[in-house]
């Protein structure tokens, strides 16, 4: 009697634990199903796959009836576009054939990822291809990233990666050859790098909410500022200056000594605050998080760290978005790059939701910050280089060692009501921001803005 007692218990055990492992398959299965789906091996048959279009309807990439994967008919268009599209192998991960399979393959609970249709579903990228052109062109072979987006609905316009090939007819690519380094990495989604001066919005920030005399004080640069137990030094003396003309001379002596006066504690808040060491979900794509290294610092290290040198790393996407929150009164959309899906039948997806980030600046800060960053434009850049646009922006320099050039940076927002964009610009090792980022910039923006 014992012993069927204990097999019955074992029977029962059996049974829920197996009950259990169901109930949980079936729950991973319903929220991951699809996920799993674009991973499958396939052993009969192709799975279904869609289109890739922009948000203009050009076809970027299909499969014919042969089975092979084509492309837009325009090389530079194929190269401009490929982060965001992604090539016939896989190996850019945050193309639309990788990041987005699951929705191309048309996959859905009852069917799988084999359409009785005979095809998957359009994927519409909010990106237009031909601003990818123009950033493309602009950035003229140079390593880089350009972005765009409107910083209330969170679609992304333009993103741009460089270097770049063509997915049509793939190079062979050494290991080594210095044309391709970095290749198959999105820098604007994937990459962290030094951003010099455009980091000067966070310390003005944090400054202008802990220093009550900011306003009231004056500073003269002679080129080189005592700072602890070094030197910090600007290309230029830029003689005296209150804090408007510090920003628009972007010069390093004061901002170090804000930075200082802050305190390391100070400075690591209104960073992470800003969102420069987050990471965003792009449709899923996980973006880069940026890094400082503010702790323990002596006050010259602090010093440099506060206009944006030192240890410090950022994201561009990031940096875009704290643009656009700066734009937007203090909070900003999130990025996104999925305009809509169409199946079979031409019915369009159900519209996402726009979602909003945190508070990344105080709306106060905000509305002050571009004042002067609107400032910067009239007094430095040229307004006439972004015409119908009120723009406010900041240019970058970043010094990055090793004898090579700078990074140039450019990034910014308009306060255009009919254009709420927010933009950022890297030239890796192109030199002066405001020049070098500043005129791809004008070149994007002209296009998005005017049309040409």
């Amino acid at each position: 009697m014992k012993k069927i007692e204990k097999r019955a218990l074992l029977c029962l055990l059996l049974a829920g634990a197996l009950l259990a492992g169901t109930v949980l398959f079936v729950g991973r299965f319903l929220v991951n199903g699809s996920s799993w789906a674009s991973f499958l091996p396939v052993f009969s048959g192709q799975p279904a796959t869609g289109r890739v279009l922009d948000r203009d309807g050009d076809v970027l990439t299909w499969v014919d009836e042969d089975g092979k994967r084509r492309y837009y008919d325009g090389a530079t268009v194929r190269e401009a576009t490929l982060h965001a599209v992604g090539d016939a192998e896989g190996r850019i991960g945050t193309g639309a054939l990788v990041a987005f399979a699951d929705r191309l393959s048309g996959y859905n609970l009852l069917t799988g990822s084999y359409s009785p249709l005979g095809q998957g579903n359009d994927l519409y990228l909010t990106l237009d291809a031909r601003y990818n052109y123009i950033a493309y062109q602009a950035l003229g072979g140079r390593k880089g990233a350009v972005g765009v987006y409107n910083y209330k609905t969170g679609e992304i316009l333009c993103m741009v990666s460089a270097p770049s090939f063509d997915p049509a007819n793939p190079p062979d690519i050494q290991d080594g050859d210095e044309r391709y380094d970095g290749v198959y990495l999105n820098r604007f989604l994937s990459g962290t790098f030094t951003p010099g001066s455009v980091y000067k919005t966070v310390t003005l920030a944090a400054a202008i909410e802990n220093i009550p005399d900011l306003y009231d004080r004056t500073w003269t640069c002679t080129g080189s500022t005592t700072v602890g137990d070094g030197t910090v030094t600007c290309p230029y003396a830029h003689g005296e200056q209150d804090i408007y003309a510090a920003l628009s001379n972007s010069c390093n002596g004061v901002f170090a000594l804000l930075a200082d006066e802050l305190g390391e504690d100070v400075l690591a808040r209104y960073t992470e605050k800003a969102g420069l060491t987050a990471s965003y979900s792009v449709n899923g794509i996980r973006t880069a998080a940026g890094s400082f290294s503010l702790d323990g610092l002596t006050a010259n290290e602090l010093g440099w760290a506060g206009v944006g040198q030192y240890n410090d790393l950022v994201n561009p996407c990031a940096l875009m978005v704290y643009m656009g929150a700066i734009g937007g009164g203090g909070r900003a959309a999130v990025p996104e790059l999925i305009l809509k899906t169409e199946n079979a039948l031409g019915l369009p997806s159900l519209p996402a939701f726009t979602k909003q980030t945190g508070t990344l600046i105080a709306a106060d800060t905000a509305e002050r910050l571009a004042d002067m960053m609107g400032r910067n434009v009239t007094d430095q850049y040229g307004s006439s280089r972004f015409p119908n646009m009120d723009i406010c922006a900041k240019s970058g320099t970043a010094e990055v060692g090793g004898g090579k050039s700078p990074h140039a940076w450019f990034a910014g927002f308009l306060r255009n009501e009919d254009a709420p964009y927010a933009f950022v610009v890297l030239v890796e090792n192109g030199g002066s921001g405001a020049d070098v980022a500043g005129a791809v910039a004008a070149q994007v923006l002209d296009a998005v803005v005017n049309g040409y």
